[in-house]
């Protein structure tokens, strides 16, 4: 017997919902041609208008669902239901007041008829969503949680995970980068159940939280292939919103490629006739070629009619921050915000009173800007505890951080130029975090994640999905289970002076994105000394191969080559970097160092004026001064973890070991199948000294999924996040694991960087590769010194006299 109209119509619904519209259109279409009745086509013409839709025919869609609105004898519910499609469509097209007034006229009509249906809360839903775009995000949150309710008095299992998804977008918004994550990431799996679509959808909003957070390598990769799902489907408009959100990724750090991608999503919106994204996308192009252009004069007019557009489509906060960015060359005034605006915004206006101070050769105007848009951003930071969201969010500084440094350059004051270089080190430190509880279900996903890594050997294991979704779970559970802390302190070059022990100088170098500067301090003052940047990225291009192929090509024709051709490379180095602040610095005994991410990969160890002098990389002068000072009572209990596949490890570990032994102190040693994750981070949190030879490899995208390989895996950073008490010094002897990955431009985040957030006073590590019998040698002479009570820049540097090793190994944090 064939089904009927109304069973045929509830199918195509089920699949329309379900994103499988060609299944959809086939029951909609037969449905309607089993029925006279007017009201039940009319709702079948409605479901057919959003599959049109979704399938890149608005125009049509809209028409057909208008025609059935006009048709007579329709009951108040049905002239409620496509009121609501017809609002939907209308969202879709970015005409943003004329899709609220229909959705409120739908919901208005379902509310006082009494229906608490399915059509009431997803009418809620959909104007949530006109809300949540016009910034509304208190009347957008009401109805979200208004819809969750009947979703889940009817069982809507599936709708009810898009509104607890969308009440994550709306945190998005307002800027709880946690909640969004949690959200998003508990709904998915519902969402991922429906259709694949469905998880695309899901996807496209969760790459926004990436971004926004900073993980930007992440985010574009899955909005790349959210793009590539909805251009599969011929979905034009969610295609389109895709390539407009990796625009707007792509924005600080790839402006050339920002600008291509918005100015391809704006002709698709423009296709679609969505005279609102076509907008949005023109906004983003501008705003790239903004950047990729600085020198390029604004076209006053053409930024006015795209903020004109966008006012007109309801997107009132993007129109403020287009007529901001219309204004960054000094004409004009500024649109005012209030306190409620959004702190990306206000943000921008910062960095834009920051830009028209230093075009008008207003430097002190410009620092006052600069440090009022920080201080913002600092009161943003404090929300989070996590790591890598502390580090990564400071892309948000990045324009007023780089504008303040150049002002303090320009003004060449010791006091002004250090306090720069003390907020550039802290943009991603200046929240002390609170270490996170134990937590069973993080330690399970991290086991199957390295169950993971191992069985995908050999292939890029981050494209996997299972592996996708494990390392979203990791992070939404470390960033929902670590709470935020205070603000670290911050000292003036009069306090940092005055702290400074007798015999040490620092030196701090300041990178404003063009230029290169540095700082002598010591206890009798400070001086700025410029350094020629073109000179010394010249002799940074190619540094790392060469420390590579000097470690793989030891001894014979071919070593010698690599040898001398990285001699003189380290050479150039040094008289370019260090020479300069070595002459105008006072005799002493020790230097600490401080470095921006465009010298991060330097290995100080290896340049000819380092020899002999013990040093240590901190991450700020204020934390390696300010914090508590280091008792000195020797290390009691020292352990020793070597990982498989590592020719040497066993020697490296026994004769470091063996140092410790004619100390009376018998460290703990674990090798072969005693080596677990499991083992080696309960021996970390019972030793003052801890020691892992293991293969390292460097994660780039996220540097808290580096590690080392053990017996049963990798131990990540965010393992040694999860031990409740460090070693005082950590020695890392494993290849990559001193690197750090550069974000936006001040910030680097690393394994070093990992077990100093943990609590470590001093992480002993090399940036590249370092042959095994090398590091065996010299790390063993390392432990002779830290074993007769040397501090670890004493003990690494006397190691390197005795051994003749050049290496390079070095002290982060407090080494001294």
């Amino acid at each position: 017997m064939p089904l009927s109209a109304i069973e045929l119509h509830r199918r195509g619904v089920e699949a329309a919902n379900a994103r499988r519209f060609t299944q959809a259109r086939r029951a909609l279409d037969t449905a309607s041609a089993r029925t006279d009745d007017p009201d039940l086509r009319a709702r079948i013409d409605g479901t057919v208008a959003y599959v049109l839709a979704q399938k890149g025919q608005p125009a049509a869609a809209e028409q057909l669902c208008r025609n059935a609105l006009g048709r007579s004898g329709l009951r108040p519910e049905t002239i409620a239901v496509l009121s609501g499609q017809l609002g939907t469509l209308l969202m879709h097209g970015g005409r943003l007041a004329e899709a609220e007034a229909m959705l409120t006229r739908a919901i208005d009509t379902l509310t006082a008829i009494g229906d608490e249906t399915t059509e009431l809360a997803n009418c809620l839903l959909n104007r949530s969503v006109v809300r949540m775009q016009q910034r509304e995000l208190e009347t957008c949150v009401e109805d979200l949680r208004r819809a969750v309710a009947v979703y889940e008095a009817n069982d809507d299992e599936g709708p009810l995970a898009e509104a607890r998804h969308n009440l994550g977008y709306a945190a998005l918004l307002g800027g709880d980068l946690v909640t969004a994550l949690t959200q998003m990431t508990r709904s998915r799996p519902k969402l991922a159940a429906i259709s694949d679509l469905a998880a695309a959808i899901s996807d496209l909003d969760r790459a926004e939280v990436l971004r926004d957070a900073g993980l930007t390598t992440e985010a574009e990769a899955l909005l790349a292939q959210v793009a590539a799902e909805f251009g599969a489907q011929r979905m034009r408009q969610a295609r389109g919103e895709a390539e407009f959100h990796l625009a707007r990724s792509l924005l600080r750090h790839d402006p050339a490629a920002a600008e291509r991608a918005a100015r391809t999503a704006a002709r698709r919106f423009t296709a679609l006739a969505n005279h609102g994204w076509a907008a949005r996308a023109d906004a983003v192009r501008l705003e790239a070629g903004q950047r990729a252009h600085p020198q390029r004069a604004i076209d006053g007019d053409e930024f006015d009619r795209v903020a004109k557009a966008l006012d007109r489509a309801g997107f009132r906060t993007e129109a403020t921050g287009l007529r901001l960015s219309a204004r960054r060359d000094g004409r004009g005034r500024l649109p005012r915000l209030d306190e409620s605006a959004p702190t990306p915004l206000r943000l921008r206006a910062q960095e834009v009173r920051a830009a028209r101070a230093t075009s008008a050769g207003r430097d002190r105007e410009a620092l006052r800007a600069s440090a009022a848009g920080l201080d913002l951003l600092t009161t943003w930071q404090q929300s989070f505890g996590a790591l890598d969201l502390q580090a990564s969010v400071a892309m948000h500084g990045s324009d007023l951080m780089f504008a303040g440094l150049s002002a303090a350059a320009r003004l060449k004051e010791p006091e002004t130029l250090f306090e720069w270089s003390e907020r550039a080190r802290h943009l991603s430190q200046q929240v002390a975090p609170v270490r996170p509880p134990h937590d069973e279900s993080l330690a399970v996903d991290l086991a199957e994640l390295r169950m993971l890594r191992a069985e995908l050997a050999g292939a890029d294991w981050t494209r996997d999905a299972r592996v996708r979704a494990l390392r979203d779970r990791v992070r939404e559970r470390q960033w929902t289970m670590t709470g935020s802390g205070g603000t670290r302190e911050r000292l003036d070059l009069t306090e940092a002076t005055a702290r400074l022990a007798p015999g040490t100088t620092v030196l701090s170098y300041v990178f404003t994105g063009s230029t290169l500067h540095g700082i002598v301090v010591a206890s009798s003052g400070a001086t700025v000394v410029d350094l020629s940047w073109t000179r010394v990225e010249a002799a940074l291009d190619g540094l790392r191969a060469d420390l590579d192929m000097a470690a793989l090509t030891r001894g014979g024709l071919m070593g010698a080559v690599t040898e001398r051709a990285l001699a003189s490379r380290l050479a150039l180095l040094d008289a370019e970097v260090l020479t300069p602040l070595l002459r105008a610095a006072p005799p002493a005994d020790r230097l600490a160092i401080t470095v921006p991410g465009a010298l991060a990969g330097v290995p100080w160890a290896m340049l000819p004026g380092m020899i002999g002098v013990p040093f240590t990389l901190a991450t700020s002068v204020s934390r390696l001064l300010g914090g508590p000072a280091r008792g000195d009572a020797p290390p009691r209990s020292i352990g020793f973890a070597a990982g498989p596949r590592v020719a040497r490890a066993g020697d490296e570990v026994s004769r470091a070991a063996a140092a410790w032994r004619g100390a009376d102190r018998t460290p703990d040693i674990l090798e072969g199948a005693e080596a677990t994750v499991a083992a080696v981070t309960e021996l970390a949190a019972r030793t003052d000294v801890l020691h892992i030879a293991a293969h390292g490899r460097h994660a780039v995208d996220n540097p808290l999924f580096s590690g080392f390989e053990l017996t049963d895996g990798t131990l990540f950073g965010y393992d040694v996040d999860l031990i409740p008490s460090v070693p005082a010094t950590v020695i890392l002897s494993a290849c990559e694991l001193g690197r750090s990955s550069v974000r936006w431009g001040e910030e680097a985040l690393g394994m070093t960087r990992v077990w100093l957030h943990a609590g470590a006073d001093c992480v002993i590590a090399a940036p590249v590769a370092v042959p095994d019998d090398v590091a065996a040698e010299l790390l063993s002479a390392v432990h002779t010194g830290l074993a007769a009570g040397a501090a670890p820049a004493d003990a690494l540097m006397r190691a390197a006299l005795d051994t003749g090793h050049t290496a390079p190994f070095q002290c982060h944090g407090d080494g001294f």
